[in-house]
């Protein structure tokens, strides 16, 4: 049997490779806190938990980051779904997000950016590497806290407005971590 491989569009690979659930990151600058839809992250080391994650220039968060060298990204359940996407279209120039999209904002313990109270988890970071900033708006976060609830389904971003959601769990015996 031979495989046809049709081309894929570059600009869809990003639908192919999803890095994991879609979240919420929160900063706060000057006493204002903020809070941006984000799905362009990754782990990049166990210990300390490290976590690669773009947010754009063009982001009102991107200015908060980078002053205060820190954030909580708080991962929402699908029950979130809708407030995630629309968290996602407006821009805390204009907008107090948690007002408009009935999010709680909580203190967190180690850094000014707040706690999403109504997500399952939130972490708590801090910018540890920022070589890459300048040239790919990619922010290195050590996670410093991790307090969480229960693991319910989360989204994954497929593009356009499509979400997947977590399934069924696969056990393979291994040697990974």
């Amino acid at each position: 049997m031979r495989w046809f491989f049709r081309q894929r569009a570059l600009s869809k690979v990003y639908q192919l490779i999803e890095p994991g659930p879609v979240v919420l990151l929160t900063t706060a600058s000057r006493g204002c806190p903020n809070v941006m839809t984000m799905s362009w992250h990754m782990m990049v080391e166990f210990e300390p938990p490290l976590i690669a994650c773009v947010v754009s220039e063009a982001n009102f968060s991107f200015a908060a980051l980078r002053s205060t060298g820190e954030a909580v990204i708080a991962i929402p359940s699908r029950s979130l779904a809708d407030t995630v996407v629309k968290v996602g279209n407006c821009s805390g120039r204009d907008n107090d997000k948690f007002k408009r999209f009935g999010l709680t904002p909580l203190p967190a313990n180690q850094v000014c950016a707040p706690l999403i109270e109504e997500c399952f988890c939130n972490l708590e970071c801090r910018v540890a590497d920022t070589p890459m900033v300048y040239r790919h708006n990619l922010f290195i976060l050590e996670v410093v806290r991790a307090p969480a609830q229960k693991n319910p389904k989360t989204l994954h971003h497929r593009g356009y407005g499509s979400f997947t959601i977590d399934g069924a769990t696969l056990k393979v015996k291994s040697k990974m971590r």
